[in-house]
């Protein structure tokens, strides 16, 4: 049983506060797809590095950008979310992590190949404000309906966050074309589209979400003091609270893996896969509808099975996932043998990213909302400034260990490092518990 104080269940808010906060996540999945996922991590690699033909150093590169701007988060996040809190400004911070993504993302059209530190210079900036925001905007969820409320609303947020990412990627495919050297006067867009993506599709949050609380006029000096004792005080409560303590080191363990996948998942398929550009767009797509199915239908079943039972049972299914990653090539051949004629490793990676496109959605919104379920609103900004502290240094040690360890086995071994990141997350998750009046375990 968490020892963090409880609070009274609440009427859920108004559907269109629900559906300004979930906006948020439809607008920066853009962002995440775009530029993390499928064609600026593909093009910094093979092009703007170019290091072929087994880009290791680009790969290790790219680890590192992304590796630092979540080390800031780490470090800003708690502190960051103990002055909302103080303050009454959550709204405030969203505005700011949100402009420096749009601007610093808009950027990326001028980094030319060979421009190599200036397109991490500006990676590590746009994803720190994306990443950041990231709990700024889940610091919300708490006030948005009781707890027994929250994983469907969680899962809603996620499943539009896939959606727009879905209809921003189709569209620059479309528009953009390859990833190529050839084709880079064109696919140099991709940053600019991004952020015009992230700047529209955002506005109903900031015109629709309420700041709730009485804000707080303070010296920024008087602000950083009370978010540090805040921090720390969290850190006391985290050190006599098991519950809550072992569901943010089986986060870690988790999103770990889940970065390494949203990260090189498209690399993967380009260097070890070898896909064509045909089942490059057939899997993107494939994994934001299974993700939006996921997001949304395990969101459902958590507020019926159990938050718990539910997070336990995506990790089950990264854990296969991961498996069917890795025997891609494998089972490509047994069934060549079997059925008499030749089958491609892509096409059976299109069914494998149907599974983990499923995971995806599902674990992410679970995890959100489990961490709602176990705070009390008026300390959301705290939590879950923690949860991002969890995530983005899970996000460093996964993709750093990723990037050094493909640099020894290859990238095709050093998958299996997120089966075992997989695994000690369900080991970590037996402690958890959810309060009394929530079900299941």
């Amino acid at each position: 049983m968490s020892l963090i104080r409880r609070y009274p269940p609440k009427a859920p808010a108004p559907r269109r506060e629900i559906f300004g906060w979930a906006m948020f996540d439809f607008a920066n999945q853009a962002y995440t797809l775009l530029i993390i996922t499928v064609i600026f991590g593909d093009l910094f690699t093979r092009v703007i590095v170019g290091d072929g033909p087994d880009y290791r150093l680009g790969n290790l590169l790219w680890s590192v950008a992304l590796a630092v701007s979540y080390g800031m988060v780490v470090v800003l996040a708690p502190l960051a979310g103990s002055i909302m809190d103080a303050t009454a400004t959550r709204k405030r911070f969203l505005l700011g992590s949100w402009l420096l993504t749009v601007v610093t993302t808009g950027l990326l059209y001028f980094v030319e190949p060979g421009l190599i530190w200036f397109g991490m210079a500006l990676i590590i900036a746009s994803n720190f404000g994306y990443a950041i925001g990231e709990s700024f905007i889940a610091s919300f969820l708490p006030d948005l309906g009781p707890p027994e409320r929250l994983g469907w609303i969680s899962g809603l947020g996620w499943g539009l966050g896939y959606l727009g990412g879905l209809v921003a990627t189709a569209f620059a495919l479309g528009l953009l074309g390859e990833v190529t050297e050839e084709n880079y006067d064109r696919i140099r867009w991709v940053g600019p589209f991004a952020a015009a993506f992230f700047l529209v599709s955002a506005l109903p949050t900031f015109l629709f979400l309420k700041e709730r609380g009485t804000r707080r006029q303070l010296a920024r000096r008087v602000q950083l003091g009370l978010g540090w004792r805040r921090v720390l005080l969290a850190l006391q409560r985290l050190s006599e609270d098991r519950a809550l303590r072992s569901l943010f080191v089986s986060i870690f363990f988790l999103m770990a893996g889940i970065y390494i996948i949203i990260a090189f998942t498209f690399i993967y398929g380009s260097q070890v896969i070898e896909w064509d550009e045909s089942t490059r767009v057939t899997m993107f797509v494939i994994t934001q509808i299974t993700a939006i199915v996921g997001a949304i239908g395990f969101g459902w079943l958590q507020d019926r099975a159990g938050p718990v039972r539910i997070y336990r049972l995506t990790l089950i299914m990264w854990c296969l996932a991961v498996l069917a990653i890795y025997a891609t090539p494998t089972v490509a051949d047994a069934l060549a043998a079997l059925l008499g004629r030749p089958v491609e490793a892509q096409e059976v990676f299109l069914v494998v990213g149907a599974v983990a496109g499923l995971s995806l959605g599902a674990a992410q919104s679970a995890g959100r909302a489990l961490v709602a379920v176990m705070s009390p609103p008026r300390e959301a900004g705290r939590w879950f400034g923690f949860w991002g502290l969890a995530a983005k240094a899970a996000a460093i040690f996964g993709l750093l260990g990723l990037g050094l360890l493909q640099t020894w086995l290859g990238l095709a071994n050093a998958i299996l490092f997120c089966l075992a990141l997989f695994v000690i997350a369900l080991i970590a998750s037996a402690p958890v518990r959810t309060p009394d009046h929530i079900a299941g375990v």
